[in-house]
């Protein structure tokens, strides 16, 4: 969530950089500011008004004490419209606070000042790539076949004890998914980020907090009787560890890493693009957050990056990394690159991470801040996360990528963890 303080400030820079973004921020914008401004005008009033009160209520005292019983009645009904004022003016402070939240949290994140502007993924700019180079074999199957060929994914079965788009892992399939699991959660951890296992569930608050709500209110499975949401990611859990948190510059970096199975309704999607692993409504991710101090924040989402990186390398799959233009950024969003590797059964590019900078957008939704060490001031700190890595499509590019006419070759980076070398 914006500051009001940077609306109020930078009125036509914020809605300049929103306007990167594709959105059209001027009416808010301005009615934020007018509420604000009437915001401020019925708090004066009220604290007016109660100076007031507490003046009139001790010369009440004062009058009694001199036999002045008249005057003090008469007081005593200044008091009492005193007390009506004040009330009302409270009930108008409150409903004007009501409207100004309910028009900011609708405001997305600025983008950073290097984010391209564009109106859809085919504007992104690719920033670099890399991996194997991409062979172009008429006669590779795609995984949903390599799946049913092999007996490791049944997305028939899935769909019969739950539906479309949660497939049963089976066999070599189900450990293969196991060890990706164990190889990202342990590289992570050599890289200095601490693992949690956090809650699958979440409450409002939670999702509030890191922006999901109510922005992607749709999109998540919610539980009607106790008022919980299936996760969308693990980044809702784990950076909400640290909501209302007052965190030390000492502390930072704060890292921390989690796998957690994500739940995502994906409500519209269809044709091609979901075929098999390409999009789930249950799949599996690892993910990594940091809390940051913000003068570090573009430093170390550059470490985030090259941190990814070096997963796809390790799984020798053939990359490119993407810097999202402002019409295919997130709600929350500063500043994401995206990974995507190549299917070379599918003959295109399939999304696996984004790492994104948050700036101070969630934190100020959550209320985390640090101790300024100069100031001596609480300071609002930054977030950032990214997939290290989701893994069905990881999952879909090894086993097309890697296909031979004996089985499909585990890449030595997880023969350690899945125990063999070809899936047959």
């Amino acid at each position: 969530m914006l500051t009001l303080k940077l609306i109020r400030d930078n009125k036509e820079f914020v809605i300049e950089r929103l306007a990167i973004k594709n959105n059209n921020a001027r009416t808010s914008v301005e009615k934020i500011i007018e509420l604000d401004k009437l915001r401020k005008s019925f708090q004066n009033q009220s604290d007016n008004k109660l100076a007031e009160l507490n003046k009139v209520s001790q010369k009440i005292g004062q009058l009694i004490k001199s036999g002045q019983k008249e005057q003090a009645e008469q007081a005593k009904q200044v008091t009492i419209n005193l007390k009506e004022d004040t009330r009302r003016l409270t009930q108008q402070l409150s409903d004007t606070e009501k409207q100004l939240q309910e028009i900011l949290i609708t405001l997305p994140n600025l983008p950073h000042s290097s984010v391209p502007s564009g109106k859809s993924a085919k504007d992104n700019i690719i920033v670099r790539s890399g991996g194997p180079k991409i062979t172009e074999n008429e006669n590779m199957l795609p995984h949903w076949d390599l799946a049913k060929k092999y007996d490791i994914i049944d997305f028939d079965l899935g769909n019969k004890i739950t539906g479309t788009g949660f497939p049963v892992y089976k066999g070599k399939g189900a450990k293969f998914q196991r060890s990706l699991i164990s190889f990202f959660l342990d590289e992570a951890i050599k890289a200095g980020f601490r693992e949690v296992i956090p809650p699958f569930m979440v409450n409002p608050d939670s999702g509030f907090g890191t922006g999901q709500l109510p922005d992607k209110d749709g999109q998540m499975y919610y539980i009607t009787f106790d008022n919980f949401y299936l996760i969308p990611t693990a980044e809702v859990p784990v950076t909400n560890i640290f909501r209302d948190v007052v965190l030390n510059e000492s502390d930072f970096p704060v890292k921390y890493t989690a796998y957690t199975p994500c739940f995502r309704r994906e409500a519209g999607s269809y044709g091609k693009d979901v075929r098999g692993l390409n999009r789930l409504h249950q799949f599996d991710k690892v993910e990594i957050v940091v809390i940051e101090n913000p003068k570090n924040s573009y430093t170390q989402l550059e470490t985030m990056v090259n941190y990814v990186e070096s997963l796809v390398v390790k799984l020798c799959l053939p990359y490119r990394i993407l810097k999202l233009c402002g019409g295919d950024m997130s709600f929350t969003s500063a500043l994401t690159y995206d990974f995507e590797v190549y299917s070379e059964a599918q003959k295109r590019w399939l999304e696996v991470s984004s790492v994104s900078n948050f700036e101070s957008f969630q934190a100020n939704r959550l209320k985390l801040r640090y101790k300024d060490e100069v100031t001596k001031k609480n300071q609002l700190a930054h977030t950032l996360n990214g997939s290290a890595l989701a893994l069905p499509r990881v999952v879909a590019a090894l086993l097309e990528n890697n296909q031979t006419v004996n089985g499909i070759k585990i890449p030595d980076v997880l023969v350690p963890y899945t125990g063999f070398k070809l899936i047959d």
